[in-house]
């Protein structure tokens, strides 16, 4: 694709890095390192926040997470460590009932990775999925309360708006619920999550795969400190996610906000100087 011209400084909180050449085609398209880097160049991208994409359920994410923070050295990307656990988010009684015995297993991230990423200037941030990689248990997320990164957490069916309320939006930490916690295009969610903007001054969303202009719009308009640009990159092309602001019906500064002054306040290694 062209690249494009915009005079927007864009930095992007969300996009997946695919550790190894034997992971690449895992998820979404065949994209490498180099190649993201090269996608985001062209979409105007200056600098992107990174993690590790889906591992199998019983495998650890500490080798994954490795990868990405040394493929991110020397480019224009922020590492973040993918974390997992042994809770089931669905809110049903069943899960609830299971999660009352669930237990750490080794595969899962405890409380001394959380300290040794937070620690290693490596990382600036969490990732979590919960509805494919479950959710960590209070042991875990009392660290992260006290380190205080961001932590990206992937909205979904199984782990819409109100679920993230009742678990980790309860917590000091803050949080960056991906696709207006709606994806892949539920509008009811979407709205969800921009009601939560009210009761959480903790909670940011961003911009990946919201493909209705009416939510977008009103997110920069109604909060526009709390809407953070995201691609999905790989699974979205730069360009695209690039584009689909760009043609929105809103101010300049509402825009700047979004691409560039929200994301660096949240995530302070994408502020200018930390590229």
């Amino acid at each position: 694709m062209l690249e494009l011209e915009h005079g927007f400084r864009v930095v992007d909180v969300h996009t997946r890095l695919d550790p190894d050449a034997s992971d690449v085609a895992t998820r979404g398209r065949d994209v490498s390192p180099e190649r993201l880097e090269r996608e985001m160049h062209q979409a105007g991208v200056v600098h992107a926040v990174v993690a590790a994409g889906r591992r199998p359920g019983d495998e650890s994410y500490l080798r994954a997470n490795n990868a990405v923070a040394r493929l991110s050295v020397d480019r224009p990307f922020s590492a973040f460590a993918r974390l997992n656990g042994p809770r089931d988010p669905t809110p049903t009684t069943g899960a609830k009932l299971r999660n009352l015995a669930a237990s750490r297993r080794d595969h899962h991230s405890s409380p001394g990775d959380v300290e040794q990423y937070s620690y290693d200037d490596r990382f600036h941030g969490f990732v979590l999925d919960p509805s494919t990689d479950g959710l960590p248990d209070e042991d875990v997320l009392d660290v992260l309360d006290d380190v205080g990164l961001p932590v990206l957490v992937h909205g979904s069916a199984a782990f819409a708006p109100s679920t993230a309320a009742e678990t980790v939006l309860r917590r000091s930490f803050p949080v960056v619920l991906t696709s207006f916690g709606g994806f892949p295009l539920d509008f009811a969610r979407m709205e969800a999550a921009l009601e939560l903007l009210d009761d959480y001054d903790q909670l940011y969303l961003d911009t990946s795969a919201v493909r209705y202009r009416s939510l977008l719009e009103r997110g920069l308009l109604e909060h526009p400190d709390r809407i953070l640009f995201g691609s999905g990159a790989p699974t979205v092309h730069p360009n695209v996610a690039v584009m689909e602001l760009l043609t929105l019906d809103v101010s300049e500064d509402a825009m700047i906000r979004a691409f560039s002054k929200n994301p660096a306040r949240v995530v302070p290694s994408l502020a200018p100087g930390g590229e």
